[in-house]
């Protein structure tokens, strides 16, 4: 572990009593590495059974940023009205990193690493702790929650929402890896993983405890205890329904709404998802 790691637990575990500006000043020097992209909330880890390991620290750090942050009027020209944290401004962004921030309405917090490419259509959000591969294309009305990681080359469709993680700190935040497309209107929470290529069809819903009807391998796919869901690499996964079997359920003729994965990308999908390299 890090110094600054140290430091940030050790703040941590003293609560509102850790000295005020220590505690200021390890959160900022924790944003600048994350902002950099040179520190992660989480990271690929083949050792790990879900191949991801959480980084503690840097979620505890984080907190501290709320915990010790005064409210501050981060108001635009007089004219748009902003008051939040002084630990959580904007990122300053300029032509030199390589990232389209279209005009409308955007904001992506200091503390998100955008890696070099990446495309971000309004109106989106990124919020701090977030990770987004090179590449990568953030759809009008997507959300980067804290502390998600998303791979390169990634397409988040309009109104994708890949949901924050902060709290516990030892969960594992959403992941999704290089290569996925997911659709518009789909939900990715309570940090599970999508693996590299796999196609989310439009209003899919997957949290953590989310079991995936894996049809061309007959399986129902659960998370183990204390893993997260993983979507397989190059699933293809379509929103389904399950008839509910107990009780007045059945009698009522009712179901559930749950994931399927009905094939895994072939030459076809990869047909059909070939406009990625025209918008890019």
């Amino acid at each position: 572990m890090t110094d600054l790691a140290r430091q940030i637990a050790t703040l941590f575990e003293q609560g509102n009593g850790a000295a005020r500006e220590a505690a200021r000043e390890a959160f900022f020097r924790l944003r600048g590495e994350l902002s950099a992209g040179r520190v992660r909330a989480a990271e690929p880890d083949p050792a790990s059974p879900a191949g991801w390991r959480v980084n503690v620290w840097v979620k505890q750090g984080i907190l501290l940023g709320f915990r010790f942050g005064d409210l501050a009027d981060m108001s635009v020209g007089g004219r748009w009205p902003f008051f939040d944290k002084d630990t959580m401004p904007l990122k300053r962004l300029d032509g030199s990193s390589g990232v389209r921030i279209v005009p409308g309405g955007s904001s992506v917090r200091e503390g998100a690493y955008l890696g070099a490419g990446v495309i971000c259509m309004p109106p989106m959000y990124i919020n701090i702790g977030a990770w987004v591969g090179e590449g990568t294309l953030v759809d009008s009305h997507a959300l980067v929650g804290s502390c998600a990681q998303v791979g390169a080359k990634v397409h988040l469709s309009a109104a994708a929402q890949i949901g924050g993680v902060i709290e516990p700190v030892g969960a594992m935040p959403v992941i999704v890896e290089d290569e996925v497309l997911v659709g518009g209107n789909c939900g990715v929470y309570e940090g599970a993983i999508v693996k590299r290529r796999a196609v989310l069809a439009s209003g899919t819903i997957l949290t953590g405890s989310t079991p995936i009807y894996d049809l061309p391998n007959g399986r129902i796919i659960t998370p183990a205890a204390g893993e997260p869901l993983v979507v397989p690499e190059g699933a293809v996964v379509v929103p389904g329904a399950r008839a509910v079997t107990v009780g007045a359920g059945r009698e009522w003729g009712l179901s559930l709404a749950t994931p399927v994965i009905v094939k895994y990308r072939d030459e076809r999908t990869d047909a059909r998802t070939e406009l990625e390299r025209w918008i890019r």
